[in-house]
């Protein structure tokens, strides 16, 4: 029999194990451009070899990568830090540990081979992804930061950069990493001569948009080396002036880290200051949203009152009333937020025609 290479228990029981588990564990993410030939193979030998140590997580693999959010066993660390080294294209690789971590980040270990580890929407031939802008450490940033001459670009989605962002970033409300990045040229199309400093969760993003930028005949590019998490780290332990505001969203089941202790986004059901992140707990709707702990209460942990009704109904009837309702996650995507916000205590699911 060969080995196993996908995971064969159900996602609750799953998620039932970890947060019942005492084990300590360290949360790390990492990412790397290099030609993978086989990804398929490397994808299935990497499944064996991090089942292996206990990681979980979601990793993507594509010919020109990897980018992996994970969890490894505090006590496996330096076990899973020398099996890395027995790649030669993850020598020096950077590790970006979790600021704020209970262990509790993935239930399960997930890995998906795709087109690409960014999904760009890039598809001119002349595009050449190696010529970056000029990668900034923690206090190089925050030096050129107070620059007259610089502009900071949050290259995230919306729903990351409304609770958190750096001080006076431009954030482009935009779903999609391959909307925001003509978004963002042709925006500042005609400030060529500017500074333009870029910023995204581990860095990742930023390798393609810095190369984007210059791609589009911008000069001045600069990148915020290792991402906000990395920022955040260094800043800590140097001391030096947190320019962050609020948290820092993250792609695991914490949904954010405390960068700064401001809170600048508020609760998309009443308005309250507010920058929880959650999922509606009708399975069905299971939109992102952020949440309140009084609205958290008032709702059941659900995104509407269709949804807390919902979820009041046996649970042999939801499944079969399921295919026939809407409901806010089948109507909006996480970066449609202005017509869910505006809507949210109103918005109901709907019998389908």
């Amino acid at each position: 029999m060969g080995k196993l290479l996908h995971n064969r228990v159900n996602r609750r029981e799953l998620k039932q194990r970890i947060q019942e588990s005492a084990e300590a564990r360290t949360t790390i993410s990492f990412y790397k451009y290099f030609n993978i030939s086989s990804p398929q193979l490397f994808r299935d030998k990497l499944f064996v070899d991090f089942s292996n140590l206990g990681v979980m997580g979601r990793i993507y693999v594509a010919e020109e990568g990897i980018n992996a959010q994970i969890s490894v066993p505090t006590a496996q660390l330096e076990a899973f830090k020398e099996y890395m080294n027995t790649y030669e294209a993850f020598h020096q690789l950077r590790l970006n540990i979790a600021i704020e971590d209970d262990g509790k980040s993935f239930f399960a270990l997930i890995i998906k081979v795709r087109d690409k580890i960014v999904a760009d929407g890039i598809t001119d031939p002349n595009f050449d992804p190696a010529k970056t802008g000029t990668h900034l450490k923690a206090d190089e940033w925050n030096q050129l930061m107070d620059d007259p001459d610089a502009i900071v670009v949050d290259m995230r989605n919306h729903y990351e950069s409304e609770i958190g962002h750096f001080q006076q970033a431009i954030v482009p409300d935009v779903a999609t990493f391959r909307e925001e990045l003509p978004y963002v040229a042709d925006l500042l199309a005609e400030q060529k001569d500017k500074k333009i400093l870029m910023y995204c969760t581990g860095g990742i993003r930023c390798e393609k948009a810095s190369a984007y930028m210059k791609y589009r005949g911008f000069e001045n590019v600069f990148q915020l080396e290792g991402g906000i998490i990395e920022y955040a780290r260094v800043v800590k332990q140097n001391g030096l002036e947190n320019k962050f505001l609020g948290k820092n969203f993250v792609f695991d089941e914490r949904l954010g880290e405390r960068i700064g202790n401001d809170i600048i986004a508020q609760c998309h059901q009443c308005g309250a200051p507010c920058d929880n992140h959650t999922n509606c707990v009708n399975p069905y709707c299971h939109i992102l949203f952020i949440q309140c702990d009084a609205c958290k209460a008032q709702f059941q942990g659900s995104c509407s009152v269709a949804c807390a009704d919902f979820m009041q109904i046996p649970e042999t009837e939801r499944k079969l009333l399921a295919p026939k309702m809407v409901f806010n996650g089948s109507k909006f995507g996480k970066g449609v937020y202005k017509a869910f916000r505006k809507s949210a205590y109103s918005l109901r699911s709907v019998p389908m025609e």
